[in-house]
């Protein structure tokens, strides 16, 4: 019997445990049923939607933000970055790594959803934003991140210029917060389901093979 999960993955590209939840996501996916349809689209969430456009560094953000000495800061970072390798991604916090504000970003993303291109755009933003320090708010990175997914260039600057997408992204984002979600990475599923954190592989697979089952009774 063939069944089907649609799976709104709800997150921030500012997120480092929505870089480790759609990681171990994607394995579990993997350790499916052959017969299991999947459907993965990315829905926004903004940490931080009022970062200004210079962005914070990110040891002063976390420090301010959450209470906490730098050097708890730090051992975080640190167990992030090891969470990380376990989904063969890169953390490379430095000194000067920053905040940054992602709605135009989202837009970006929201637009590559409709071209095909969301999940390959998404970890690109990812790897951008973390592996590779890249200001991932300014409006030339992104277009030249779209275009090295196979999006087109000149759309991609048209989309960013004219804040295309734009109330597209906050209806959804509201949508989001008015349902309830507060934190990310949040994983819906088939609607009806939900899956909070940056979950080890077990713990997915077990979940959606649970949801599979309860589907198909």
């Amino acid at each position: 019997m063939s069944s089907s999960l649609d799976i709104q993955f709800v997150s921030d590209i500012m997120c480092p445990w929505c870089v480790v939840g759609l990681g171990n996501l994607n394995k579990a996916l993997d350790q499916l049923d052959d017969n299991t349809s999947v459907n993965l689209s990315f829905q926004p969430f903004e940490l931080n939607p009022t970062m200004p456009p210079e962005g914070q560094n990110i040891r002063e953000h976390i420090v301010e933000k959450y209470g906490i000495s730098e050097h708890e800061s730090d051992k975080n970072r640190a167990m992030i970055q090891a969470r990380g390798k376990e989904v063969d991604f890169d953390f490379n916090f430095a000194p000067d790594s920053r905040m940054r504000n992602s709605f135009d970003a989202h837009r970006l993303l929201h637009w590559a959803g409709i071209q095909g291109k969301q999940a390959e755009l998404k970890a690109t933003l990812f790897k951008a934003h973390f592996t590779d320090n890249q200001d991932v708010s300014d409006l030339t990175v992104l277009a030249n991140l779209a275009a090295s997914v196979g999006l087109d260039l000149v759309e991609a600057k048209d989309v960013l210029e004219n804040q295309r997408y734009a109330d597209d992204v906050r209806e959804q984002e509201q949508f989001w917060q008015k349902n309830g979600i507060s934190s990310v990475p949040t994983v819906i599923i088939n609607h009806k389901y939900a899956i909070s954190g940056g979950q080890p592989v077990d713990v997915f697979k077990s979940a959606l093979e649970e949801i599979i089952a309860k589907e198909e009774s």
